[in-house]
């Protein structure tokens, strides 16, 4: 599978990675410093190119950006019509406080305004690029959850190889409005992470 990543931070290294292992060609892209880039992608075994370079053959486009990094690095890919665009992103403030928008909308379902309605949209979130750099996603006898929401079948399918590929527990949590609550669940887990030290931590989801 091609797949066209929309930044190059430590996220999109560690998934990049994941899945250039597994014989996926990866390319990485939206750097403010181009020589940084090189390395990150040379790095993963990954191609290096600008946005439109990144989403041109892809398969999937993997929007990885920080929050306020969303609307150049979607301007920058050009028209993504027709393509299976996976969100990744949470809207989380710079200083890390809280989220940018609350329960009433999501960072997720603003991303998708930006795009055509030709676009296939699905937001799934990782585990934190700590946990997938141990190796492992397990806690215990338990895996880390993914949860995953948008109204798009065929782009859920698309992505399903790339999550099998982490290792993680997919949770399918309906359509895209679901992540006004999942997005403020994640910011629980910085918080926890981060702000109370609790190490590595994630989400998982018990049922009976």
């Amino acid at each position: 599978m091609n797949i066209g990543i929309l930044g190059a931070g430590q996220m999109a290294s560690v998934l990049g990675s994941a899945w250039t292992k597994q014989g996926h060609q990866v390319t990485l892209s939206y750097s403010r410093d181009r020589a940084k880039l090189d390395a990150a992608a040379s790095a993963i075994g990954a191609r290096a190119g600008s946005p439109a370079e990144a989403v041109d053959a892809a398969d999937v486009v993997v929007v990885a950006t920080g929050w306020d990094g969303v609307t150049g690095a979607l301007t920058a890919a050009g028209p993504l019509d027709g393509r299976v665009v996976w969100s990744i992103v949470n809207p989380i403030k710079p200083d890390f406080s809280g989220l940018a928008v609350g329960t009433d909308t999501s960072g997720s379902e603003m991303i998708a305004m930006q795009l055509s309605p030709a676009t296939q949209f699905v937001a799934a979130w990782p585990p934190f690029a700590q946990v997938l750099s141990t190796g492992s996603t397990a806690f215990g006898a338990a895996r880390a959850n993914a949860f995953m929401c948008g109204e798009s079948a065929a782009a859920k399918q698309a992505i399903a190889p790339l999550l099998d590929a982490l290792d993680v527990r997919v949770v399918d949590a309906g359509p895209l409005r679901a992540a006004r609550f999942i997005e403020p669940a994640l910011m629980l887990l910085v918080h926890l992470a981060y702000g109370e030290r609790f190490g590595l931590v994630a989400l998982d989801l018990l049922r009976r």
